[in-house]
Order: structure tokens, then C-alpha cells, then sequence
């Protein structure tokens, strides 16, 4: 009788790591409501996306990452906007917290790498639509008619588009 080999997986650490992982929300959670953390409540949306990344590359889990990019971009433009950029103008306030959100989608697509079968390359549609609206915010007057541009320039492309489409189906 052939026995079986144990192995140790990844898998196994799971529950581990996540007990773990909900053991140390909860804690946070529970310091914030203390109000113990008084004044650092801004640091909890970053500090989740920290988590959650470190839960997915620890497990070799996309669907993890997915949130930890989302909520590490979302919490650092705003740990910028109520910190070093609190003084500044609205489009470049705007315009930084999109390039950082844009910023933790390209962390999701980089992280895919080691988390999943292939690299994804779908996170980089997201970011390069926020980069480049961010940039252009920050661009200032030129930018925000760049925009404009933009705005009357993209339903005229999908009207373009679905009769280029129509017309092909009929040849």
C-alpha cells in the first residue's frame, strides 16, 4: 500500500492568515472606535489595502489583490489630500488623488505576476483612464480643455464605432 506524500501548500496557510487578517481589522476597528487611534482614522482605508495585499501575496491570491490595489490608491490620495496637499487647489488636489487611485490599479496588474496563472493586463484600462484625466487636471487651464475635447470627442467615437459596425455586418 503506497502512501501519500504530505505536502504543505499555500492552501493550508489560508485559514491561518486569514483569522489572522480579520483578528487585526477587528483590532484597528475597535482602537478607532476607542477613538485610542484619535486623529489617525485616515490611515485605516490605506492600512486595509496594506492587508489586503499582503494577504494575497502571502495566499497567491488575485481576487485579493484586486481589493488591496483599490482601497491602498483610494486611501493614500486621501491620506495626501488631508495631509501634504491639503492647501492646494481643487484641480490639483483632483489630479493627484486620481494619479495615486491610478497608481494602486497598476499595483493590482504588477502584483498578477505572482498571484495569478497569467499577467492582467485589464487593471491598466482603469489606471490609464484616471492617469491620464489626473495629469490632465494637474495640467491646469490646458488641461481642463484638453478635457473638454475629450468629453465631446468620446460619444462621437461610439457613434463612429456602432455604425462602422452596422455597416460591416451588411457587406
Amino acid at each position: 500500500m503506497a502512501t501519500q506524500p504530505t505536502t504543505t501548500t499555500h492552501s493550508n496557510r489560508g485559514p491561518l492568515i486569514g483569522g489572522i487578517i480579520l483578528i487585526v481589522i477587528g483590532i484597528l476597528a475597535l482602537l478607532s472606535q476607542l477613538e485610542i487611534l484619535a486623529g489617525k482614522g485616515v490611515y485605516f482605508v490605506p492600512a486595509l489595502g496594506v492587508i489586503f495585499l499582503a494577504w494575497g501575496l502571502l495566499t497567491r491570491t488575485f481576487g485579493l489583490i484586486i481589493p488591496g490595489g483599490i482601497l491602498s490608491g483610494v486611501g493614500l490620495g486621501t491620506v495626501l489630500l488631508q495631509g501634504p496637499l491639503a492647501g492646494q487647489n481643487e484641480l490639483a488636489q483632483g489630479g493627484a488623488f486620481l494619479l495615486v487611485f491610478a497608481a494602486g490599479w497598476v499595483l493590482i496588474a504588477l502584483l498578477s505576476k505572482f498571484t495569478a496563472e497569467s499577467f492582467q493586463w485589464w487593471p491598466l484600462i482603469p489606471a490609464g483612464i484616471m492617469g491620464l484625466i489626473g495629469g490632465l487636471l494637474m495640467a491646469g487651464e490646458t488641461g481642463l480643455q484638453i478635457l473638454k475635447v475629450i468629453g465631446y470627442a468620446w460619444p462621437l467615437a461610439l457613434i463612429a464605432a456602432g455604425a462602422w459596425i452596422i455597416l460591416r455586418k451588411r457587406t
